[in-house]
């Protein structure tokens, strides 16, 4: 394991690189480590969880993970030790080929909070593949006449490593005829030339058989080897020559099958039979399964058939060989090179990893839902990628490293206006036109307890007769509460508080589920006329949250109470007889006796009216009765406009008071003017007094103190 430092002009800038990562926010570094290829399993690439500032003892609860795009396999962290190790055999060649920089990239991940760290392991090159000839014999034809320092190109070895490993060098084996040169192209790759020294005599040597090696740079170095056999031909001493040794042609990667590439001419200055010429495709680098390439043997044109595809191979090269017909015949050579021009012809690709779902309403602004890492497989601005979101959405996507987002929550979350969210991540690239890719990401939105059970009113109005039966239903309250679940699950209970000397309690019950009011005991209006109570709704959320309301129960009268007769001012007596003495002497019209009487009921239920019933039988009876009534019904109407006076006098004084305190309560009933109609009745348990000049008026649409009615007989 080594840590990716390395010295010269590069110093300066990784230095920077790392000045940077350290003062990075967490969550955003980036470790760099290095292995070679083939490296036993088990073997140690760095310690990743000391390196990112991680303890050993929150690895698990934090579940610390790997994540990477198909490559996971290849390496793994021991969660015990935060070692990251080699989990089986790495290929630098099967992973990257031979391009010149080979990384794995890795996302470890760690949740409470939530993290990602960008991890780059460079595998590095080992000698581990010799050079590799195509085929096991090159055959090479050379004309007895050919001149000295004469040049045959050889088909070169392939070496699959790369840097100085895939350098190659080539040996020829002892001979007297020819020795070898090394040909560097414009791509810096090397071919073996045979230089002729001594010139050929076909009838003395028809054939040779000469071994070529190569050699890698590695260490050890890596060998491989090819036989030449070199048949010596008879003078047909002017080989085919194409116009220049190498040809350059560009073409589109989504040109149609059968499009022609170049096509090719080369001469000969032989005549007759010796200047026909027949074209063919020596060789074609890269192998593909995808294309190929044909060439007309007769007009020397060139077609590609299949499909080119600049994400595979970027560059073709095609050694093409030119063959007069002369016997023995003569080759030339050259060679053409396809390169592939990329166009927008890949989708970006978009990958949501480690979501954070549901997200409770009160997360913190900032909080990171999930990763999204973009993708896409064409090269320049096709390849370039930006990403972009819904709009009109509390979230925002935050560029972490290069084609990674971080979708992370951009304002403050209510589940009670929106309880979902459908997201869509659109990820275009920089093509023209340009091609785009979307994902879905849905954010279920997590209840917390915000809000308190409401009801429709704050104050509620109750009518109830009075003698109900015990346990009955006499009003339901009703709660909602915004929140979702046990949040939003109410249970109702009376605010306990003293009424009079009893419990409220005692007089009334609330269901804790249905909020039904049940009346306990029968109500008596005489006792409590209003019965005033609060109810409070608690949810079921922690902590809990509530309310109440108020209910104002007014028990209505009924015409329970009989009226009851009160003695005269020292009269003897009893059982609804009154007894007064009256002298013989005394006139007509002269009071005899006031008769008084009160109905502990209200209202209607209070009025009392007065009659006379005949002691006996007989006309003188009945005359002297008449007459009485006749007198009675005068002093009635006199006390009656009296009643008037009084009334409309408490009336203002009502009006002008201010407020009793108390809505109900046990007292003393009070007595006020009666008629011969009537009167109006008071509990007798009221506190508050109602009689003129005694007390402050009722606030009631009618004076209800108890009826004290009088009667005077004359």
């Amino acid at each position: 394991m080594v840590f990716s430092w390395r010295g010269g002009p590069g110093a300066p800038r990784l230095l920077l690189s790392l000045l940077l990562l350290a003062v990075w926010e967490p969550g955003s570094s980036q470790v760099h480590y290095s292995v070679l290829e083939e490296a036993k399993h088990g073997t140690l690439v760095g310690r990743i969880a000391q390196d990112l500032g991680l303890e050993l003892t929150e690895l698990v609860p934090r579940q610390f993970r790997v994540a990477s795009k198909g490559r996971r396999h290849l390496l793994e962290v021991n969660l015990p030790n935060g070692i990251l190790f080699v989990n089986s055999r790495i290929d630098r060649e099967e992973l990257c080929g031979r391009s010149a920089e080979c990384s794995i990239h890795l996302e470890v991940i760690v949740d409470r909070p939530l993290q990602v760290f960008h991890v780059e392991v460079e595998v590095k090159d080992i000698n581990d593949n010799p050079p590799v000839f195509r085929e096991g014999e090159q055959k090479v034809l050379i004309s007895e006449s050919a001149p000295l320092d004469s040049h045959f190109p050889l088909e070169g070895a392939f070496d699959a490593d790369i840097g100085v490993n895939s350098l190659l060098t080539y040996t020829l084996g002892l001979n007297e005829y020819f020795t070898l040169k090394i040909i560097t192209k414009n791509d810096k790759s090397i071919l073996p030339e045979l230089v002729l020294r001594k010139s050929l005599d076909r009838e003395e040597t028809p054939e040779l058989n000469i071994l070529l090696t190569s050699q890698d740079g590695g260490n050890p170095e890596l060998t491989g080897s090819v036989q030449i056999k070199i048949s010596i031909l008879d003078v047909n001493d002017n080989a085919p020559e194409f116009g220049k040794p190498g040809y350059k042609v560009a073409l589109l990667e989504n040109v149609p099958n059968g499009t022609r590439v170049i096509q090719l001419n080369a001469s000969d200055l032989d005549e007759g039979v010796n200047r026909e010429i027949s074209y063919g495709i020596r060789l074609i680098l890269p192998v593909s399964e995808k294309c190929t390439f044909t060439i007309n043997p007769e007009t020397g044109e060139i077609r590609m058939y299949g499909k080119l595809d600049f994400e595979e191979n970027n560059e073709y090269e095609i050694q093409v060989n030119a063959v007069d017909k002369g016997i023995p015949s003569m080759a030339g050579h050259c060679t053409v090179l396809v390169e592939v021009l990329d166009l927008n012809d890949n989708t970006p690709e978009v990958m949501i990893t480690s979501l954070s779902l549901p997200m409770r309403e009160d997360a913190q602004v900032g909080t990171v839902i999930a990763l999204i890492s973009v993708s896409d497989h064409d090269s320049g601005a096709n390849g370039q990628v930006t990403c972009s979101l819904t709009p009109q959405v509390p979230f925002k996507l935050v560029s972490t490293f290069k084609n990674y987002y971080s979708l992370v929550l951009d304002s403050a979350l209510d589940r009670e206006s929106v309880a979902n969210y459908a997201l869509v991540v659109t990820a275009r690239d920089g093509g023209s036109p340009s091609l785009s890719a979307t994902a879905s990401v849905s954010v279920e939105v997590a209840d917390v307890n915000d809000n308190a059970p409401a009801f429709a009113q704050p104050e509620y109005t109750v009518f109830v007769k009075e003698n109900n039966p015990p346990g009955c239903h006499i009003f339901t309250v009703s709660a909602r509460d915004a929140d979702a679940q046990e949040n939003a699950l109410v249970s109702y209970s009376l605010v306990e508080r003293r009424v009079g000397e009893r419990a409220l309690s005692s007089y009334v019950s609330v269901h804790a589920e249905s909020g039904k009011v049940y009346a306990l005991q029968p109500l008596d209006h005489e006792e409590l006329e209003l019965l005033q109570f609060q109810v409070s709704a608690r949810d079921a959320g922690v902590p809990p949250l509530g309310s109440n309301v108020t209910l104002q129960v007014f028990v209505l009268d009924e015409n329970d109470n009989a009226p009851a007769l009160l003695p005269l001012p020292g009269a003897r007596g009893g059982g609804g007889a009154l007894s007064e003495p009256v002298s013989r002497a005394v006139g007509a019209g002269h009071v005899v006796a006031k008769v008084r009487a009160v109905d502990a009921d209200s209202g209607y239920n209070a009025w009392l009216s007065y009659e006379l019933q005949p002691a006996g039988a007989g006309a003188g009876a009945g005359a002297a009765l008449v007459d009485v009534n006749v007198y009675l019904i005068v002093a009635i109407c006199a006390v009656s406009s009296l009643l008037v006076l009084t009334l409309l006098l408490s009336t203002a004084l009502r009006c002008s008071a201010p407020p009793s305190e108390g809505a109900c309560g046990p007292g003393k009933p009070m007595l006020v003017c009666s008629s011969a109609v009537g009167s109006w009745s008071h509990s007798q348990q009221r506190r508050q007094r109602c009689a003129l000049g005694r007390a402050r008026p009722r606030p009631t649409s009618w004076p209800s103190a108890p009826a004290f009615h009088s009667q005077k007989f004359v």
